[in-house]
């Protein structure tokens, strides 16, 4: 693997770590948020843990998994996101995601990871297509998604939350976006 696929990434108002063991303790503080619990669900600390080791699995045998992020000038927690690979219905994909603070919320934070992440991918993963997927009713991601240049494709069913209905539902209807194919731009000589 290319050592570089770990360095950190700077954004302008964040840096981005690949997610290590170190950090179960920022990820348990940022997912006792309330809003970010609605979406992700209770987190334990065994799960978070385990999720965690699975990144960390991931980046070493993928080349590619989630990151922190932090504020670049205060080292505080901001969330965390970005890419991972995943089979999607029989096709490999680069799947984006993030995860922001209750209190960052709406300032962009998302859509400056997004970005992020579809760079990097561009650079380290170029061959294989960039999806986000949310449930049909968030709203706010699927805002970001439209902002990240990506355009609904279809509906998914996942586990996940259906509005109206308590708890994880095992048929939740998800809205996938895709990041359109880029073509070579055609140069005229003269």
């Amino acid at each position: 693997m290319d050592p570089s696929r770990l360095s950190p990434v700077d954004t302008p108002r964040m840096i981005l770590t690949p997610i290590g063991a170190g950090d179960v303790r920022d990820l348990l503080v940022l997912y006792s948020d309330p809003i970010v619990a609605r979406w992700t669900g209770p987190w334990t600390e065994g799960a978070t843990r385990r999720w965690a080791r699975s990144m960390v699995d991931r980046w070493q045998s993928d080349g590619v998994a989630k990151w922190m992020a932090r504020d670049r000038a205060t080292g505080a927690l901001i969330g965390r996101g970005g890419p991972t690979r995943l089979d999607l219905e029989g096709e490999t994909v680069v799947e984006i995601g993030w995860v922001i603070r209750d209190a960052l919320t709406g300032l962009g934070y998302a859509t400056e990871m997004g970005l992020a992440a579809v760079e990097w991918t561009a650079r380290f993963e170029p061959q294989l297509p960039v999806v986000s997927f949310t449930e049909v009713h968030n709203r706010a991601s699927r805002a970001v998604m439209t902002r990240l240049g990506m355009e609904f494709e279809r509906i998914i069913v996942r586990e996940g939350l259906v509005e109206g209905r308590e708890g994880l539902q095992a048929d939740a209807p998800f809205a996938l976006y895709r990041l359109p194919t880029r073509q070579p731009r055609m140069v005229t000589p003269g």
